[in-house]
């Protein structure tokens, strides 16, 4: 039982679970507005489980391929697919459990998300691919995340929105910038190695622009969203209050690089939270 229970915290590290809070939030927002409310608990349950299985299998996928780099690199060494807590069968077997887990809650979603289940597997996927030969891959990590607003409100119309859309852009746009910031700590390491990441190619200023540009271009689709959405006050307040957050995640990276995973982690955390709150309450109160 302790080994079971050991493997499981291993797994838990190696997908890093918590990271889900990213994603989920706008899942569930995308939801409640397609389904102008509540969409019921089959899909809520339903929801849960594609989120999860999905992001497991990027992770799992990514930690497989990336066992050569990541033994490479000072931050990443430690982690369970470098040290041998989990062997590289374990891992595949996790990553295509989930993969098939993921395309078993598509077909019980409905017909279209079936059908959008392997290409949506392949582009998530995609991203431990790119970063070998394309400093685009941040934003293939982006899109990655991107998808969720799009596979919700498929989950509850069985359709693809043009707000949708939107909103998915913006959150493309919102991952690749934070994911920028984040990538700054390997710089050094990205270019000793031959990875192509915006920060070895581009430089340390520019790709703060860059994360910069990328957050604007995060609130003006979010904006749009909001506008074509025809969502009420509190869905610009959210938008309001995530272009502030955005703006202090930067001034916080600004000042001090050493707190880059607080920017990370904790801002960009709390701002999907908040977000979907505020949709909730703009339901509520409309």
């Amino acid at each position: 039982m302790e080994k079971f229970k050991q493997l499981l915290n291993d797994f838990n590290e190696l997908v890093m679970f918590k990271h889900s809070i990213f994603s989920l939030p706008f899942i569930f927002i995308a939801m409640i507005v397609a389904a102008n409310g509540w969409f019921g608990f089959k899909l809520l349950i339903l929801g849960v489980l594609a989120a999860l299985t999905a992001r497991n299998f990027a992770m799992g996928f990514n930690r497989f391929l990336d066992r050569d780099i990541d033994a490479l690199n000072p931050r990443t060494i430690n982690r369970p697919n470098v040290d041998g807590r989990i062997s590289p069968v374990q891992m595949f077997l996790f990553t295509f459990a989930n993969a098939l887990g993921f395309i078993l809650v598509a077909y019980f979603v409905n017909d279209l998300a079936l059908y959008l289940a392997v290409p949506i597997l392949i582009v998530i996927g995609s991203y431990s691919y790119f970063k070998r030969f394309s400093y685009l891959a941040h934003l293939i990590l982006g899109l990655s995340l991107g998808l969720a607003p799009i596979a919700g409100v498929v989950a509850v119309s069985e359709t693809i929105t043009f707000w949708s859309v939107l909103l998915s852009i913006g959150v493309m746009f919102w991952v690749a910038g934070f994911d920028l910031l984040y990538s700054l700590q390997d710089i050094e390491v990205d270019k000793k190695l031959g990875l192509h990441s915006i920060p070895s190619t581009f430089g340390v200023e520019r790709t703060m622009r860059i994360s910069q540009i990328f957050h604007a271009l995060t609130v003006l689709f979010w904006l749009l969203f909001a506008f074509v959405s025809e969502s009420g006050f509190f869905v610009y307040i959210a938008v309001v209050v995530s272009a502030v957050m955005l703006s202090v995640e930067h001034y916080i990276v600004n000042k001090d690089f050493s707190k880059i995973d607080r920017a990370f982690f904790t801002i960009n955390g709390y701002l999907g939270i908040v977000f979907f709150v505020l949709v909730v309450c703009d339901q509520i109160f409309a």
